[in-house]
C-alpha cells in the first residue's frame, strides 16, 4: 500500500536516485550534472525552512516518488506563488500515483495560504502535460529554445493553477 508522507532529510539518498535517472537520461530537468545526497537534503531542508511542503510517496519504504513546491520568484509581492515539481521513479508511471501526490502537494499548499501554482513543463513531455491538465492546471505560455541539453535546444511551456486562497 503506497502512502504519502512529508520528506526528511533522511530521504535524500533515494530522492537522488529518482531525480539523477531524469537528469543523465532526460530532457524534463535541465540539470545536467547528477545531483549529491547532500545538495537534495539541503534543497529539502531549504523547502520545509520556508514553511512549503516537500512530499514523498512510498510503499512499504521504498521511496518510488517526490513532489514539492519553491518560491516562485524572491521578491515579496510573489509570496503566495509557488513553482511546483513532481518525479516519480519510471517503474511507478501510469498507476495514478502522480495524481494522487500532486493532489495532497495541492492540498497542503491551500492549507499554506498559496494563491497560484506553476508549472514548468519541458519540451516535448506529453505525460507531463496530461498530469497539468487532469489537475486543473491551464496552459499560459511558453519560451522557446530556453534550455540546451543533449545536443538541443529545448521549449518549456508553464501552466498554472489558481488554488483560490
Amino acid at each position: 500500500m503506497t502512502t504519502i508522507r512529508a520528506a526528511h532529510p533522511a530521504d535524500a539518498a533515494a530522492i537522488a536516485g529518482i531525480y539523477n535517472h531524469y537528469v543523465t537520461h532526460s530532457t524534463i530537468t535541465f540539470e545536467e550534472i547528477e545531483v549529491t545526497s547532500a545538495e537534495i537534503a539541503r534543497r529539502i531542508d531549504h523547502v520545509i525552512t520556508a514553511g512549503l511542503p516537500w512530499l514523498v510517496l512510498e510503499d512499504r519504504d521504498e521511496i518510488l516518488g517526490y513532489a514539492y513546491a519553491t518560491k516562485w520568484k524572491e521578491r515579496s509581492a510573489y509570496r503566495r506563488s509557488v513553482e511546483s515539481s513532481i518525479y516519480l521513479k519510471p517503474c511507478a508511471i501510469g498507476n495514478g500515483h502522480a495524481r494522487r501526490l500532486y493532489a495532497r502537494l495541492l492540498e497542503l499548499l491551500t492549507q499554506c495560504g498559496i494563491h497560484l501554482v506553476i508549472g514548468g513543463v519541458a519540451q516535448p513531455n506529453e505525460a507531463s502535460m496530461a498530469l497539468h491538465q487532469k489537475m486543473g492546471f491551464e496552459p499560459v505560455g511558453s519560451f522557446r529554445e530556453v534550455g540546451f541539453k543533449f545536443g538541443s535546444w529545448l521549449d518549456v511551456s508553464y501552466w498554472q493553477l489558481r488554488l483560490g486562497v
